[in-house]
């Protein structure tokens, strides 16, 4: 065992809620708030359908040791089954918190792991449940790095998010260091090493892998728990590796996750803040507009180009997006399913909105997430954004009033306020001493 991994186990295993920072609760209790309205909203969409029918054919528990209901559902199945439908849903509706650093998202998977393995720990208080949810973000987020620094090309939060379920789980159900670490083992090797670009350039319900994710870290712990064993994680216990474990305990990452005003792919979010800008600072409307140019960085370029067919395509749609914005004024669910995809105002505006790469804000991904944007008006004036980054993380921070309010605009369409209110004041009244985890139980298993 390396010294770096007995200190990550040590993190994981033994430092309690009143060690990390209030700020770091604050930031885990808003981070899962913000989760949950995605997770509702993404409840009634097809691949959440597909994900929880799916979870409950393949993915049940003979033993109600390590069962779980899924989430806004009820039905049985096992925890690590329980996991995969929540994250997948969450996954397809591209709204959930995400890492600058990483390229991607880590409490897509810490929300479901934590609703599916503290249903077996009905002792749970609100702190020691934000204390096992800033494990899981600060060891997810150390992977990734470690991943993404070890290797060519670019893979799903799926490949490296599994590792911070791994630590959560070892929390909640005491594992000793050596179970953690074989589990560890077993997450890293079995995790999916899926390519991101592939699914940008095609897109579909697959998107970040963190189902898979899900899926690999709860059945991981869990084989590990029983015996099974892993060889050693190497983006943690890897020579290369250890730099990136050095400021754990000390620099939190939980507190620095975008929140997404929009659910669509945060490479496109810097292009759209920079048209909703020039059209408010300008006091521009729709029907003003003869173009609008787009400059952002190449990945953020090589987002899928045309009118989208299907929910996964307009999620990870820039012009799309862009049209929604300018012509609406903001982007919801209604925009990304259903008659949103034929909307023919948006479908008349995509062919005036152009995308070009630019070297300037390459430069700066992925630690941020630039884009420029030129609105040429019908009358032949050109308003301009300059650099624009995307709104949501520390560089451009939304308030905690907005994370709220963004929830109560996903969830209560589909669960109403009253439920949507009580579950909102228990997931920000974990900060108290004196809250239970299973204060929340009653409120989100039901359809």
């Amino acid at each position: 065992m390396t010294g770096t991994f007995a200190r990550v186990a040590d993190f994981a295993l033994n430092r309690s809620a009143d060690q990390m920072p209030d700020s770091a609760k604050e930031a885990a209790a808003l981070m899962m708030l913000d989760t949950m309205g995605i997770l509702i909203a993404s409840g009634p969409m097809e691949a959440g359908v597909i994900a929880r029918d799916t979870a409950a054919l393949l993915y049940g528990s003979s033993d109600p040791d390590y069962s779980a209901r899924m989430m806004f559902d009820g039905r049985p199945v096992s925890m690590a089954g329980a996991a995969y439908a929540a994250a997948t849903q969450t996954d397809n509706l591209d709204g959930h918190d995400g890492y600058n650093p990483t390229k991607g998202h880590i409490g897509v998977v810490v929300l479901p792991a934590l609703i599916a393995m503290a249903a077996h720990r009905p002792d749970l208080t609100g702190p020691e449940a934000l204390a096992t949810v800033i494990t899981g973000y600060e060891i997810a987020g150390r992977a990734g790095l470690s991943l993404h620094a070890s290797v060519s090309d670019y893979h799903t939060s799926g490949a490296w998010n599994a590792l911070g379920i791994v630590a959560m789980a070892a929390r909640l159900r005491g594992h000793s260091q050596d179970q953690m670490r074989q589990a560890m083992g077993i997450a890293e090797y079995h995790g999916p090493r899926s390519q991101m670009m592939r699914e940008i350039a095609n897109p579909t319900m697959l998107h970040d892998g963190s189902g898979w994710g899900a899926l690999v870290g709860v059945s991981a712990a869990i084989l590990a728990e029983r015996g099974f064993t892993g060889a050693p994680a190497i983006t943690i216990e890897a020579e290369i590796a250890a730099p990136h474990w050095t400021d754990l305990g000390q620099f939190w990452q939980v507190e620095h996750q975008y929140v997404k005003p929009y659910p669509i792919c945060r490479w496109a979010h810097a292009a759209i803040d920079g048209v909703r800008a020039v059209m408010r600072d300008n006091d521009l409307s729709h029907a003003q507009i003869r173009s609008i140019q787009i400059n952002t960085f190449h990945q953020g370029a090589c987002l899928y180009a045309g009118m989208p067919g299907t929910t996964s395509q307009a999620q990870y749609s820039l012009p799309f997006a862009v049209a929604v914005q300018a012509l609406y004024g903001r982007i919801g669910v209604e925009h990304i399913s259903g008659s949103g995809l034929s909307d023919p105002a948006v479908a008349a505006l995509i062919p005036r909105i152009h995308v070009a790469e630019s070297d300037r804000h390459n430069a700066r991904f992925p630690k941020g997430r630039w884009a420029d944007v030129s609105i040429e008006t019908s009358d032949g004036q050109i308003f301009d954004s300059g650099d624009v980054h995307a709104r949501g993380g520390p560089e451009a921070p939304i308030s905690r009033e907005e994370v709220i309010t963004k929830y109560s605009e996903f969830a209560t369409p589909v669960i109403g306020p009253t439920r949507a209110a009580a579950i909102r004041d228990a997931i920000l009244g974990w900060v108290a001493p004196d809250s239970r985890m299973s204060d929340l139980s009653p409120l989100i298993f039901d359809p």
